[in-house]
């Protein structure tokens, strides 16, 4: 199996050196190149062509969002994932505008960096859950996504938990081991529950689930602690 080829772009060492560490421990990733600012890390990305960009927000040259921005127009195979110190939810919308996949705190657990880094290498969408829940748009004011209990009783219970488990971040695979149900079947359960919901997108699948709460801290720390079971 191909690993996941990861870039990092951070402008504060002892930050650099521990995701390093974390990623270089994973057998499934395999770190391409790193840069300590926004302009270096431009042609870094540009050569290595990483799957995956794990970016700061603050950095001198391009910061993160003037960096989101030209990765996702001259690179466009490359996914942006940013990771920050920033919890003010006034920065994620302009970042998932500039084509950003992802966003995660440095203080989330090492376990919630390797998660997101895959979900967004898979072509999901991750957000940190402390800031999910309010850092988007109201669902209910986006066109096509429908609001809470507008049309939620359409999806069966079965729906329900795969398109909960695709909004927390989780891949097809995973949630294919976690509810004994092959990988198959889980891309079928979601297709019809996106369709059912006039969902067309991840991003209007992750609005979706903020409305209903399936992204908050509780929600999340449950379904882990489940062993990645939703409790549907």
């Amino acid at each position: 199996m191909d690993r996941i080829r990861v870039a990092l772009a951070d402008d504060h060492p002892v930050v650099l050196a521990g995701i390093r560490t974390l990623l270089n421990a994973d057998p499934e990733i395999e770190l391409v190149g790193e840069a300590t600012s926004g302009s270096n890390a431009l042609p870094m990305i540009h050569s290595t062509k990483p799957d995956v960009a794990v970016v700061d927000v603050s950095m001198p040259g391009l910061n993160g969002l003037e960096l989101t921005e030209r990765v996702a127009g001259e690179c466009p195979r490359t996914r942006v994932l940013v990771l920050t110190v920033h919890e003010d939810a006034a920065y994620v919308q302009p970042l998932l505008r500039a084509g950003a996949r992802g966003y995660l705190l440095k203080r989330s657990a090492a376990d919630d960096l390797l998660r997101a880094v895959r979900a967004v290498a898979s072509g999901g969408v991750y957000l940190d859950p402390s800031i999910a829940g309010h850092a988007l748009a109201d669902p209910s004011s986006a066109g096509g996504v429908p609001g809470p209990g507008q049309v939620e009783e359409a999806l069966s219970p079965r729906e329900t938990e795969v398109l909960r488990l695709i909004a927390q971040g989780f891949s097809n695979k995973e949630i294919a081991r976690s509810i004994d149900l092959s990988v198959k079947s889980v891309e079928t359960y979601k297709a019809r529950a996106a369709q059912k919901l006039g969902l067309r997108t991840r991003a209007e699948i992750i609005r979706y689930a903020a409305s209903h709460g399936w992204l908050d801290a509780l929600a999340l720390r449950e379904t882990r602690c489940a062993g990645g079971r939703s409790r549907v």
